[in-house]
């Protein structure tokens, strides 16, 4: 099959839906056509640096260049993390919660899925670690973001029950344990509605890119079946981490609630 390539015409006709829905926010005063512009700009001078930048990056197959890109990426998923929340810490906590959870478990799995899995050889080819990781910290971002704010809403409306089971002599882990486990729940359902509707109600993005890129659909099935696991475990484990390290914040060293550490 023949790849199609797409010229600045064809990009210009899609992006006259985008149009359309500004216009129609517009039009019914929902406030968000800036957003909608802005974010549909956003993406373009976004996608079309990391193109340029990838070209870069698979030519040479530089290390330093490959982990430069990895440590923007992760920054810029910490940062979108700690936009997400409604109350999020102070300080450099606000931050660093989010974006160490999605260092542990994203690079972690990708690490796991070029080494073992796929067998990569070197492992830091940018042709299969820029994508992968991508597409993990993507995942991860956004069920590592909904457990941290299911997490510090709750508390913060729950802080009265919180603290009569501490008086009551149980400890910070028992006392907030129901708020960890619908926080974890919170952040695990969008994963795992994806893999309960793949391949019956759609065909996710690295399967319909392969399709039309011209890979035999039963390949491409495979891989997202692999690329859909690995962020199902990536998404659970950044969730795990960023819940156990947000709750025991949540107290200090005597075991007192300090919900004066969120904004």
């Amino acid at each position: 099959m023949t790849l199609i390539h797409l010229g600045p015409w064809d990009l210009a006709l899609a992006s006259i839906l985008v149009l359309l829905l500004a216009a129609m926010s517009w039009r019914l005063r929902l406030g968000i056509e800036r957003r909608v512009l802005i974010a549909a700009a956003r993406s373009t001078v976004q996608l079309m640096l990391v193109g340029l930048v990838l070209k870069v990056l698979f030519a040479q197959t530089s290390l330093p260049l490959i982990a430069l890109m990895a440590l923007v990426m992760l920054s810029a998923a910490g940062l979108e993390v700690m936009q997400r929340q409604k109350r999020r810490y102070r300080g450099p906590w606000g931050y660093g919660i989010g974006a160490f959870s999605m260092f542990l478990s994203s690079f972690t799995v990708t690490l796991l899925a070029l080494t073992v899995i796929i067998g990569v050889d070197p492992w830091y080819q940018p042709q299969y670690l820029i994508p992968l990781l991508g597409m993990l910290l993507g995942n991860t971002m956004s069920g590592v973001a909904i457990a941290l704010d299911s997490l510090t809403r709750q508390a913060w409306e729950s802080r009265g029950r919180i603290e009569a089971r501490l008086l009551a002599g149980g400890t910070w882990e028992e006392a907030i344990a129901d708020i960890r486990r619908e926080a974890l729940r919170a952040g695990l359902i969008p994963i795992v509605n994806a893999m309960g509707t793949a391949g019956l109600v759609s065909l996710p993005g690295m399967m319909t890119g392969q399709i039309l890129a011209g890979s035999p659909p039963l390949e491409a099935a495979k891989y997202q079946l692999l690329i859909m696991f690995l962020i199902a475990s990536g998404t659970g484990l950044g969730s795990v981490a960023a819940v156990w390290i947000g709750s025991r914040r949540l107290f200090d060293e005597r075991q007192r609630l300090r919900l004066d550490r969120l904004v």
